[in-house]
This record gives structure tokens, sequence and C-alpha cells, in this order.
């Protein structure tokens, strides 16, 4: 089976807290997830203390304050990422974390096997060029691109020396919420299409119907926010799930891969014990005296289907009884 790689994004919704990081740690391993995601920067490296914040970090916060400022509060340190990588051990699930800089990628070499490019990197020369030359799986998401800006990020990443089979690209759509109408999911395919790569969704939409539907399209990794409480202090807790709908996504979507199946049609064991009861069997529709001819008069098909098939109409018609038929009585050759 092809199992779905269901990411469960932390991201900055520990709000800084270590404690509240474990605890959601806790809450993807009680869902199911494959993996637990976070976010690791040094703010000083990643924005000027004058960038202004997205409108929906405003809007979702509540507080109007520089991206410097409120990306500096939810900063965890390098010594807490090494813990968090601990506690997912012992709780057995995969910890990963996205770098937002090169110094932050080159600390978690040594904690994770899959990086995780955002959307916001994917225009990043030197940085592609650094990820590239780790060779490690990669997860790069598209999110505000086209598809010349996708190319364009996959030659940085496999020149440097990561094979395109390492490489999976998420198809998203950077907001948070993200309107239905704005989701596209069918640009997964298109991306599929265009470079031969893996896909997969990061969605930023509220609920959980449409990651469910691109696991259903085909997506090979799913990722999801989630929190603890939609209604916490911070930018991305109000496009979150809270534990109990992360549950039902992960469910969902392993039933979903199971459903799926291998594409083979066939008879399945469950059908089997309903064939000859849901099936028609040739039989007399009415008293049939030896020697009649068959006919469309004398002959019907009804179930059970444990006789002659209706499949063998043409080969019956205008033969002659062996025998006497009563009504409803099975056909036999």
């Amino acid at each position: 089976m092809n199992k779905v790689f269901i990411i469960a994004e932390a991201g900055v919704n520990h709000n800084g807290d270590i404690n509240l990081a474990k605890r959601l740690v806790d809450a993807a391993v009680d869902a199911g997830a494959d993996a637990v995601k976070f976010q690791t920067w040094k703010t000083e490296l990643i924005v000027t203390k004058e960038a202004i914040q997205a409108d929906y970090q405003s809007i979702n916060t509540g507080i109007v304050e520089s991206q410097y400022d409120m990306l500096k509060k939810l900063e965890l340190s390098y010594e807490h990422f090494r813990e968090l990588k601990k506690y997912c051990d012992c709780k057995k699930i995969i910890f990963m974390s996205t770098p937002d800089e090169e110094e932050s990628a080159e600390f978690l070499i040594n904690l994770q096997n899959v990086f995780k490019i955002g959307s916001g990197e994917l225009t990043n020369k030197p940085y592609l060029r650094y990820i590239g030359q780790l060779g490690k799986e990669i997860i790069l998401s598209s999110g505000m691109a086209d598809l010349g800006e996708i190319e364009d990020a996959l030659i940085e990443l496999t020149q440097a020396g990561t094979p395109k089979d390492k490489i999976t690209v998420l198809h998203a759509t950077t907001e948070y919420p993200c309107p239905i109408n704005e989701v596209n999911l069918r640009a997964m395919h298109t991306i599929s299409m265009a470079f031969q790569v893996r896909v997969g969704y990061s969605d930023h939409t509220k609920g959980i119907d449409i990651p469910i539907a691109a696991a259903a399209l085909g997506a090979k990794v799913i990722e999801k926010h989630f929190t603890l409480d939609c209604s916490m202090e911070g930018p991305d807790h109000k496009a979150s799930l809270e534990p109990e709908e992360l549950k039902a996504m992960v469910t969902a979507i392993r039933n979903i891969e199971v459903a799926l199946g291998d594409g083979i049609k066939r008879l399945t064991p469950s059908e089997a014990k309903n064939k000859s009861i849901v099936r028609k069997s040739l039989v007399a529709s009415k008293a049939i005296k030896k020697g009649e001819i068959y006919s469309h008069q004398n002959i019907t098909a009804k179930r059970p289907g444990y006789g002659l098939s209706p499949m063998c109409w043409d080969d019956v018609m205008g033969r002659v009884a062996l025998r006497d038929y009563e009504g409803d009585e099975m056909i036999t050759l």
C-alpha cells in the first residue's frame, strides 16, 4: 500500500513555550500522524526590523507589530529543538523542523533526514543551493509560485546534488485561512506531469475536507497546521485544526489510502458470497414441454445466479428443450 506521509504542522503554535511544544507532540502522536513539524530560525537572520506583518498575522493576533517583534516572541532555542527531538524519539514520532536560514539548517542536519523548504524560500537561490547539497530528502512547498518558479527551484536543488526522486513538491496556497475557491487541487497533477516528481499538499483551509480530497487525488504527503486550541493567541492558531479534528483527518486519510487499492478490477472476497444471490440465471418463464423451442416467450432471467448465465442467451435461443420444465426452473444445456 502506498502510504500517505502525514505531517502534523505544529509550526509556531507553541507560542515560544517548550512545554506547549511537547503537548503538541503528544497531540500529533495521539492523532496518528507520521511526523510533527516545527520551524527553526534566528529572527535576526530572516527578517529586517522594519518588515511589516502579513494581513493574516495582524488579523489573527489582533496585534499590529513588526514581523521581527512577532517572530522573536515565537522563537525557540537550538537547545529546545534538541529536547524536542529527544521527546519525539521517545514518543516514536518523526521529528521535523523547517529551517528558515542556513545557520538553522546546519544545526538541524543531525536531527532530521527530511528537510522541508517553506514557500517563502522557493525563490531564495543561495538557500536552495545550500539545502540541495545536503543530500537529504526534500519537501518543497510551492505557495505563491507559478510553474516557472517551481522549475527554477528544482533546477537549483538538482544541480546542487539532490536527485529529483528525493524531492516532493507540495501544492499550497499561502493564505491563512485559504479561501476554498483558491485551493485549486488539480494543480497537484499539473506539477506532477510537468516535472515528473512526487506531489503532495500543504493545507491552510479551515476544516479537514480539502486535505482528505487531496489524499484521494493522489497526494503522497499531506501537511496540516494544528493547535491545542484555536482561540489561543498567535498568528496561525485560527487556521489550524484542534486535536480531535487532526485525529479525524488522519483517520479519514488512512481509510482513503486503503480504499484506493491497486486499481485492478476483480471480484473481491466480500463480493464472492453475494455473487450468486444478486446475479441471475436463465429460467423457464412458464412450463416448457420436452421438444419445445426455447424463445423469448418461454425463457427469462431471474435470481439466483448459480445456474446458466444470461450471457448464454444467444446460445440457448432456438434450441430444443431436452426435457420438461416447470415455471421458474433453471435451464440446463
